[in-house]
């Protein structure tokens, strides 16, 4: 049983963000995952020791978190040998804890994750050809309500900590093992400062997973700050991408604050169709989302906004409706792209996929006016990966089901 209660469900009214940086621990110890310099080395004082000590342990220690990955004290090297007890007492270095690991017959990657209070939520990573991108959850559950999602009929529990997104992609660079590897390790007369990161395979990451992120502002900026760090985990801002809902007031904020891609879930171009499949709509409208976007500090030709369109049967996928995209695109003067979403059907989704050739006629015309409106491809279909599929598996599954099929896969792996 979690330990934490469900979030209120606010309707149409902003949730109350749950006010913490640190989930708590049973045994008391406090986990560092998610933690800037300063907030380590504020914890390393108040635990004891001096100020000088506290910044140089609090340095030491950011690096083998973020840069080098290593989850024990004892793997600290240039940490005296009688201080890393006296770490690993006080501290932890925590991961999520993996409930499944999911593998797709396409190569997409799905963990159903559980938090140190007992909450499952999801994260996926899709590889491809030239690049591999780590789809990361901000909240457990959703209060969005969204129609053609599956994560939006799930309730929203709580808000996720910094250490438990960031904690997403530390577990992702464990799993494809691509930690940088310093010369150190293997050739003795190398400059320990050179770092090389051997084919890296997570190269790009979207905020897209369970969740509305800027419902969780404070705790994703301050996770994909980590993220962007130069002395941590150094991946580019133009390499993140953060999806919202349409939650206006933060979208500002968003870009100043954090800097990175903006990808807006537009999927209809009128009030009466966006009000039924994405409810936000009723508290910030199409022609206020649309001048956010506008505004959105940094937005340009060379970093289009993405407009996400998820293709309904006979709901949003007319002529109509395209060169009406096309109209408020251009009304706006936005620097924008679209991707175009088949439906990724769901048990009991109310809705059907536009079919392909609507798909193709809807793109013609958006790509025929200069508007750039590729069909995303989908992926991890037969593990529930893919876009609008995410909830959690302990919803449809027991622990026991769980164990009997990883039983089943270890056998049948000893076999082959």
């Amino acid at each position: 049983m979690a330990d934490t209660t469900l979030m209120s469900i606010p309707g149409q009214i902003d949730p109350v963000p749950v006010a913490r940086d640190i989930t708590p621990r049973p045994d008391g110890r406090v986990d560092l995952m998610g933690l800037p310099k300063a907030r380590i080395r504020e914890l390393f004082e108040t635990a004891g020791l001096e100020p000088k000590q506290a910044k140089l342990r609090s340095k030491q220690v950011f690096h083998w978190l973020y840069h080098r990955g290593v989850t024990e004290f004892e793997a600290m090297t240039d940490i005296a040998k009688t201080m890393r007890p006296w770490l690993t007492e006080r501290f932890v270095i925590g991961r999520p804890e993996i409930v499944e690991a999911q593998h797709s017959n396409d190569g997409t990657r799905k963990w159903l994750l559980k938090t140190a209070d007992g909450h499952e939520f999801e994260m996926v990573f899709i590889p491809d050809a030239d690049r591999g991108t780590l789809c990361v959850s901000s909240q457990v559950g959703c209060t969005l309500n969204c129609r053609f999602c599956h994560t939006g009929t799930m309730r929203l529990v709580r808000n996720l900590t910094p250490g438990e997104i960031v904690g997403q992609v530390m577990l992702a660079r464990d799993a494809l093992g691509e930690w940088p590897k310093g010369k150190m390790d293997f050739a003795e007369e190398a400059d320990e400062t050179e770092y090389r990161s051997d084919g890296r395979l997570l190269t790009n990451i979207v905020m897209m997973g369970m969740g509305e992120p800027l419902y969780n502002f404070e705790n994703v900026r301050d996770a994909l700050k980590l993220v962007m760090d130069g002395e941590g985990l150094a991946l580019s801002k133009r390499r993140i991408t953060l999806s919202t809902s349409g939650v206006v007031p933060a979208m500002e904020r968003c870009g100043e604050e954090i800097g990175v891609n903006l990808a807006v879930s537009l999927h209809a171009v009128t009030k009466e169709v966006r009000d039924e499949i994405v409810p936000i709509n009723k508290k910030y409208g199409i022609e206020e989302l649309l001048a956010a976007c506008a505004a959105y500090p940094g937005a340009s030709n060379a970093r289009r906004i993405t407009f996400e369109y998820v293709m309904l049967k006979d709901k949003n996928d007319s002529d109509d409706d395209a060169r009406e995209l096309v109209r408020l695109i251009k009304e706006y003067d936005l620097p924008a792209k679209v991707n175009l979403i088949p439906f990724n059907p769901w048990p009991g989704a109310p809705y059907e996929c536009s079919t392909p050739e609507r798909v193709r006629a809807f793109s013609n015309i958006v790509f025929e006016n200069g508007i750039s409106a590729p069909v995303r491809t989908p992926r991890g279909r037969d593990i529930d990966a893919a876009c609008g599929q995410l909830k959690t598996s302990a919803e449809k599954k027991s622990r026991a089901q769980r164990d009997r099929e990883a039983a089943e896969a270890e056998a049948g792996a000893a076999q082959e």
